[in-house]
């Protein structure tokens, strides 16, 4: 099995690399630094010839508008390629990503789909970052409860998924084993930092100028507004097996990930 992880060093990229690599089973990056870019279909074939399995992970999110078609010629290059497994990377709830899953299958190569919950990460390792830094978590999010989802579990399964012995064409949705409002989720980050954090709930215009104190221009912010009052309206408020089903084991809770960044000095 040669797995080749298309979306370069992610945050989801590079944990499956490191575990593929420790395995030692044979893994590489494509991305527009190895010649791989999405907006050029002739960069694809040369990119994934000697791959067996495809990890794809989209940026910035598989339902904007003509994703659907770039999955549906990844599909078929990937037949014509040779490749024996996809596994993809989706968001749980976002209907507009549905026609990127089909596109993608429609080609015929068994296609593991990854749905994710809001990963517990994003706290740590992404835009809510410096909120949590401050001490203040001003979000446009209703009072609405999510099931944060552990970026090693998801790593985990996508390794299962490109390395089983055989090719798995089904939808999983993996969230975590617990059910957290912002507020919740606030709660249990301050006893991990041992100070203060706190839940607000703000407008766009808010939560744009919060992020802008981090660097994250307005046209970064104002989709992951998007994502807040869209996806974040109750829809995901359920625990789901997806983890339990792939990995044989529980998956895990949002204090457990707090107190491993707070150790490691994700908010020093």
């Amino acid at each position: 099995m040669t797995a080749i992880l298309l979306g370069g060093a992610g945050r989801t990229g590079s944990r499956i690399h490191d575990r593929l690599r420790r395995a030692g089973r044979p893994v590489s990056y494509a991305s527009r630094r190895t010649g791989f870019d999405w907006d050029d279909p002739s960069t694809w074939t040369p990119a994934i010839t000697s791959a067996t399995a495809l990890y794809v992970c989209y940026s910035p999110d598989l339902a904007c508008p003509g994703v659907a078609e770039k999955m549906a010629a990844l599909g078929r290059a990937a037949l014509s390629a040779g490749v024996e497994r996809l596994v993809l990377l989706s968001g749980r709830g976002e209907q507009g990503a549905r026609a990127s899953e089909d596109a993608l299958r429609d080609a015929g190569v068994p296609t593991a789909v990854l749905r994710c919950s809001w990963f517990q990460q994003n706290f740590s390792e992404h835009f809510l970052a410096g909120p949590v830094r401050r001490g203040r978590l001003r979000l446009p999010a209703p009072d609405v409860r999510e099931a944060f989802v552990d970026l090693d579990d998801v790593a985990d399964a996508a390794v299962v998924a490109l390395t089983g012995e055989r090719p798995d064409d089904a939808t999983y949705e993996l969230s975590g084993p617990e059910l957290l409002t912002f507020a919740d989720a606030a709660a249990v980050l301050a006893s991990a930092m041992g100070r203060p954090v706190t839940f607000e709930p703000a407008t766009v215009t808010d939560f744009v100028a919060d992020l802008a104190l981090d660097g994250i221009p307005s046209d970064e912010a104002e989709p992951l507004a998007h994502l807040f009052t869209e996806i974040l309206d109750g829809r995901n408020a359920s625990i789901t097996e997806g983890v339990e089903r792939m990995l044989q084991r529980p998956p895990s809770t949002f204090a457990a990930y707090a107190q491993r960044a707070a150790a490691a000095g994700a908010w020093a």
